[in-house]
C-alpha cells in the first residue's frame, strides 16, 4: 500500500494539507504550489483564511499575485474547517509551540491539532509535524494520540517529523534550497515522507528516528544562542575596556580555520533562538541533568534589553539628560533586518523597560505602522515618520533594528544623540560624537 502512495506522490497526485499558514506554513504551501501540487491550507485564524482567499498574502517575501494565481486557478484554498482534513492525503502541521510563564513547553496547539487530526485521520494519511519540540514528542505525545482513532500507524497512517528551517528575509537560502532533516515513526513511514520533501527540496536527509530528528533542531538552534550569549558577554566585557567588539570580530574571522562569526545585538528574536533551547532543558530535567550552557545563554540573552537601557540612560546622563520624560525613539522593532516579523523582537522588550522608566517612547518601522496588542505587550503606537523635523524632536534614537532602508547618513545628521547597538555606523561611528555603540 505505501508503495501506491509513493507513486501517487511522485506524480505529484497528491492532495498536500497544511495546517497553520504562517511564516513556516505559507512558505512550504508556495514551494508545493510552485512544484504542480494542489494544497489545502488551514487556520484557526480566520482573518488569514479570508486574507488569502482573496488572493492576498500578509507575508511580505509571499508575492501577493502568486497567491492570486493559484486561488484564481483552484490550485489552493484556505480554510478553518478542519473536517476537510479528510480530503487531504498529507498533512504537514505547521503549529506554534511556545514557552508558558514559568519558561516551560506549551504543546496546546500541537497537541489540540494531533486530536482534530485524530477525529478526521483516515487509511493512508500521511501525517508530518515540522513544529520544534524536545525529542520524544512525536512518538510519546503525538502517536497515542493518533491511534486513538482505531488505526495502526506504519499500516493504515504514516506519521513522522521534519524540522521546519525557515530563515525570513535570508536571500541566499529558501525553503526549496535548504536541506530537510526527515525522519518517521517506522522504516516505511520514513520512506514516504522522504518521497514527499524529495518533491520540493533540493536535499533530503534522512535520520533514524523522530527523536533525532526533534534533537537535530534543538541542536541547531541551542548552538546558535549559546554562541551569541558568547558574543554578547564579550561585547560587555570589552565596552568597559574601550574596545569594539565589532572591530575584534572582524579581525578573527579573517582566520580561515576554526572560527565562525556570531554578533551582538540588543537581545535574541524570532520564534526558534530564544524559545526552542528551553524545550531541551525542561526535558533534560526528566533525566535529572543540568543544562547549564543552556541556562547561561539564556539569561545573558534575555538580560540584553537591560543591558541596552542602562547604556541609554548613561548615554542621556552623559548629555545632562535623565530617563524620566526623556523622548526616545526606538528604529526597527523586527526581531531582524528587512523583515515583517516582530516574534519575540528584543524591541518590544526594550520599549517595555524604557517605558517603565519613565521615557516616552515612540517608534519606527517601515513594516509596521503600527504595534498591535501581542500576547506579553498591549502597545498601541503608531510609527513616526523619519523626518530631520521629528528626528531632532527627540532626545535619543536608538537603533535597535538596521533595516537597510534607513538612511544612516541622514539620521547621524539630523539626531541629537544616537544609540547603536546594530553597528550600523561602522568603525566611523566611533568618531560621531552623537553616536555611542552598545
Amino acid at each position: 500500500m505505501a508503495r501506491n502512495f509513493k507513486e501517487k506522490i511522485c506524480k505529484k497526485e497528491s492532495l498536500i494539507g497544511v495546517i497553520g499558514l504562517g511564516y513556516v506554513g505559507l512558505p512550504l504551501v508556495r514551494e508545493f504550489l510552485k512544484n504542480g501540487f494542489k494544497v489545502v491550507g488551514f487556520d484557526i485564524d480566520s482573518h488569514k483564511v479570508e486574507t488569502l482567499m482573496k488572493g492576498e498574502s500578509y507575508i511580505k517575501h509571499i508575492n501577493n499575485e502568486f497567491i492570486k494565481n493559484a486561488v484564481s486557478n483552484k490550485r489552493f484554498e484556505a480554510t478553518s474547517d478542519f473536517t476537510r482534513l479528510r480530503e487531504v492525503d498529507v498533512i504537514i502541521v505547521c503549529v506554534p509551540t511556545p514557552l508558558g510563564e514559568h519558561w516551560e513547553p506549551d504543546l496546546s496547539y500541537l497537541i489540540s491539532t494531533a486530536e482534530i487530526i485524530s477525529k478526521n485521520l483516515r487509511k493512508g494519511h500521511i501525517v508530518v509535524f515540522e513544529s520544534t519540540t524536545y525529542p520524544g514528542t512525536t512518538d510519546e505525545e503525538v502517536l497515542p494520540i493518533l491511534e486513538k482513532s482505531g488505526l495502526k500507524v506504519g499500516v493504515d497512517f504514516y506519521l513522522g517529523f521534519s524540522p521546519e528551517r525557515e530563515d525570513p528575509g535570508n536571500k541566499n537560502y529558501t525553503t526549496a534550497t535548504i536541506p530537510k532533516i526527515v525522519s518517521g515513526i517506522t522504516e516505511n513511514c520514513c520512506e514516504l515522507i522522504k518521497a514527499l520533501y524529495d518533491q520540493i527540496v533540493v536535499k533530503t536527509v534522512p535520520v533514524s528516528s523522530t527523536r533525532v530528528a526533534e534533537a537535530v533542531k534543538l541542536l541547531e538552534n541551542i548552538y546558535r544562542g549559546v554562541n551569541i550569549a558568547l558574543i554578547n558577554e564579550l561585547k560587555m566585557i570589552f565596552d568597559k575596556m574601550n574596545i569594539d567588539i565589532w572591530e575584534v570580530i572582524e579581525g578573527a574571522k579573517t582566520k580561515p580555520f576554526g572560527y565562525q562569526p556570531f554578533y551582538p545585538g540588543p537581545g535574541l528574536g524570532g520564534h526558534c533562538i530564544p524559545i526552542d533551547p528551553f524545550y531541551l532543558t525542561w526535558k533534560a530535567k526528566e533525566y535529572d541533568i543540568a543544562t547549564r550552557f543552556i541556562e547561561l545563554a539564556g539569561e545573558i540573552n534575555t538580560s540584553m534589553p537591560y543591558y541596552i537601557v542602562d547604556k541609554a540612560i548613561r548615554a542621556l546622563n552623559l548629555h545632562g539628560k535623565s530617563i524620566k520624560n526623556a523622548s526616545i525613539l526606538v528604529l526597527g522593532v523586527s526581531y531582524k533586518p528587512d523583515i515583517d516579523d516582530m516574534r519575540e523582537s528584543p524591541a518590544l522588550k526594550i520599549i517595555k523597560i524604557l517605558m517603565d522608566e519613565g521615557a516616552k517612547v515612540d517608534y519606527n518601522d517601515p513594516f509596521f505602522p503600527e504595534l498591535a496588542p501581542v500576547r506579553k505587550y498591549q502597545f498601541t503606537h503608531k510609527s513616526v515618520e523619519l523626518t530631520a523635523e521629528n528626528l531632532k524632536k527627540f532626545d535619543l534614537v536608538i537603533i535597535v533594528t538596521n533595516h537597510s532602508s534607513y538612511d544612516y547618513d541622514f539620521i547621524r545628521k539630523n539626531a541629537n544623540l544616537i544609540l547603536d547597538t546594530r553597528n550600523a555606523f561602522g568603525i566611523k561611528g566611533l568618531k560621531e560624537s552623537n553616536i555611542i555603540k552598545a
